[in-house]
């Protein structure tokens, strides 16, 4: 099978909502898909690209269609946890350093079940460090680790040097998918994604 990714910030919602169901995807179509973090915030410096929420702020019709988007998504594939954060916008840099730490220590699936469900279904601020700290801790991992860690120069760098793969890539947002050498930008490319991956297997 041809590389497969599936880059993410915890930022982005909608990188939330494919990250509840890539894992039914991979299971039916018997692939796996490579976790790659990055930074949103870089990519739409590199990019000029905006967030959803300031690019269409003036549109308030585009706005309501994206909301009833969501809730169609959530409905048709079942993700019955998911809240808007009520700290919404966050600053994700900690805890995307924190992905990198938890790749280096082979725990980056696990993290981001974490992360994702603090973020999307307990409304947790987790651009606050105290508050990350507390809900890893709670969740069973080191957090004196990951504390330790997510001030490392080699972490941030870490963060840094998938940051730039993924703008060399092409990618201009979150969440993107990578099969071969095609981009799927966006839980609405699931279904394109998926055809991508039959006819090149």
């Amino acid at each position: 099978m041809s590389k497969l990714e599936f880059w993410f910030d915890f930022g982005s919602p909608n990188a939330y909502f494919v990250h509840k169901v890539l894992p039914e995807i991979e299971e039916r179509l018997g692939v796996e898909f490579q976790r790659k973090p990055a930074l949103l915030g870089g990519l739409f410096k590199s990019t000029g690209n905006q967030a959803p929420w300031m690019a269409f702020a003036g549109i308030p019709a585009k706005m309501e269609y994206m909301r009833k988007e969501i809730m169609r998504f959530v409905r048709h594939h079942g993700v019955t946890d998911f809240k808007m954060n009520p700290h919404f916008p966050i600053n994700t840099l900690l805890v995307m350093r924190g992905a990198v730490a938890a790749h280096e220590k082979g725990e980056l699936p696990a993290y981001m079940d974490c992360i994702m469900a603090a973020q999307w279904e307990q409304e947790k601020d987790t651009g606050n460090p105290e508050v990350v700290m507390e809900v890893l801790a709670a969740a069973g991992f080191d957090a004196a680790y990951y504390q330790e860690k997510v001030q490392d120069p080699d972490i941030k760098a870490g963060l840094a040097t998938f940051t730039q793969e993924a703008i060399d890539l092409g990618l201009f947002g979150m969440p993107t998918m990578v099969v071969g050498d095609e981009i799927f930008f966006g839980k609405d490319s699931l279904a394109a994604m998926e055809k991508e991956i039959e006819l090149s297997s």
